[in-house]
């Protein structure tokens, strides 16, 4: 039973048949479930303990996603002689150094006080998916630390995109598909210039004056669209290379 939660009884009435009990006992069901998620935590936050300190460690806003600013979370609370009583420890960093790991590579952190006593943030751009460790090494107030806290996988913008991207053009979406495009009509272009080398296409020249009147016609207009085709072309990639980042 969730603190605080006042005390829910389930009137059955007498006269209630087998229906009537069952969805009673299904209404019962359904009230403890919601008060147990209400009960949950919504962090999926690691803590160590060390003696008679809490080092817990997160991410301030999950779930984490690549390429978006975030920080992590680092918790440090001194346990009391009550049970469920204890105190943030200030200025933990005077003898701790902690260092965010990712695979092969690692990075000390900068952890600034957060507002609420033995909360502190490091501010970070996750550039990669998967798992994160942090580091905390050196003494807590005299007591010694040697600790590696896991915290939440990074997921893929996947996670939060809406509506989904798409375009089938792999994680581009529509720049990709319009790259995709482009190269398309740049080959398509190739193409006709090499035709019109080639003189492919055109009216047969022979002896008569309107036969190449026709055919210098014929050659002009297909100039005139290939090169039309160029500057199109030639926008476009202007308007792709000076799209804003997403």
């Amino acid at each position: 039973m969730v603190a605080g939660t006042p005390t829910t009884r389930l009137v059955v009435p007498k006269t209630a048949g087998p229906r009537m009990l069952a969805l009673s006992a299904c209404a019962l069901a359904v009230f403890f479930v919601l008060s147990a998620g209400l009960a949950a935590p919504s962090f999926a936050h690691t803590t160590i303990s060390v003696d008679k300190y809490d080092i817990e460690a997160g991410w301030d806003v999950e779930p984490p996603i690549v390429g978006l600013r975030n920080s992590v979370i680092l918790s440090v609370v001194e346990r009391g002689e009550v049970e469920g009583q204890s105190t943030g420890v200030t200025h933990v960093f005077r003898g701790v150094e902690a260092t965010i790991m990712f695979g092969g590579e690692s990075k000390v952190a900068a952890f600034n006080p957060d507002n609420l006593p033995g909360h502190y943030l490091s501010p970070i751009i996750p550039t990669r998916t998967g798992t994160y460790l942090l580091q905390v090494q050196g003494d807590i107030r005299g007591t010694p630390v040697d600790i590696v806290i896991p915290i939440e996988d990074v997921e893929h913008t996947a996670a939060l995109d809406f509506p989904p991207v798409t375009g089938g053009a792999g994680d581009g979406g529509a720049d990709a598909a319009d790259t995709v495009a482009m190269k398309k009509a740049i080959s398509s272009l190739q193409q006709d210039v090499s035709r019109l080398k080639s003189g492919e296409g055109m009216v047969p020249s022979g002896n008569s004056n309107s036969n190449n009147d026709a055919g210098g016609l014929s050659y002009n207009f297909a100039v005139m669209g290939l090169s039309m085709s160029a500057v199109a072309i030639v926008m476009g990639v202007i308007s792709l290379t000076r799209s804003p980042a997403a």
